[in-house]
């Protein structure tokens, strides 16, 4: 059986959750309480050393899948309907170029406002099993990041139904995680960008976005 280390608060595994519900893959489920710290515990860090979620151990005796990137890649290989990374050339590249951009321009700028100001999160910057301190000058960026993120997803969206290609796509998917996690950091999408508000809309008729 497929098992996803899971976190339900947070927005990382949250991505893999929606692409195993677009997908239909069942699978177990073993929550990791990042509140309560348990993903720097011992127990957990003999099954990822990482320290963080999501981790996919896919039932057919590979390694364990410690992050989206790969988690993504083996699902779309062993359930290829509906494809998700793409079916042409052209579509891997542009669902690529996006996801790269949503994770890079959007995610880690809501991650670096969070994670730079919090005081929940004092030396831990950055995930994983080493601490890092905070630096606030990185959480100020981020919240700038994130206002430019919105403004380039609101142009991108124009006249479009996906972000990437023309079906929903892997892009997709990240873009709902990162526009919805902004609100931690107290920034959404507003009148101003009507196009990213119609889009998110949308998406929120799919069933896997409540999850």
């Amino acid at each position: 059986m497929i098992t996803l280390y899971d976190c339900a608060t947070a927005p990382s595994p949250r991505r893999a959750r929606i692409l195993l519900a677009e997908k239909g893959v069942a699978h177990e489920t073993v929550q990791v309480d990042l509140r309560a710290n348990e993903q720097l515990g011992e127990a957990y860090r003999r099954i990822n050393p990482q320290c963080t979620v999501p981790a996919l151990r896919t039932g057919d005796g590979g390694p364990l899948l410690t992050d989206n990137a790969a988690i993504a890649a083996w699902v779309e290989a062993a359930f290829p309907q509906p494809p998700l990374l793409g079916s042409t050339p052209l579509e891997k590249a542009e669902i690529a170029s996006w996801q790269w951009r949503i994770e890079f321009e959007g995610l880690m700028a809501i991650a670096d406002a969070l994670r730079n100001s919090s005081p929940a999160m004092v030396n831990r910057a950055l995930p994983g099993p080493v601490d890092h301190a905070q630096i606030p000058e990185l959480a100020a960026r981020g919240l700038a990041r994130v206002q430019q993120f919105f403004v380039d997803l609101d142009q991108r969206l124009a006249g479009r139904e996906f972000i990437a290609t023309e079906r929903f796509s892997l892009a997709d998917i990240t873009a709902v995680v990162a526009v919805d996690f902004a609100r931690v950091v107290k920034q959404k999408p507003g009148e101003q960008h009507p196009n990213l508000l119609r889009w998110r809309a949308a998406m929120a008729l799919r069933p896997s976005m409540s999850l």
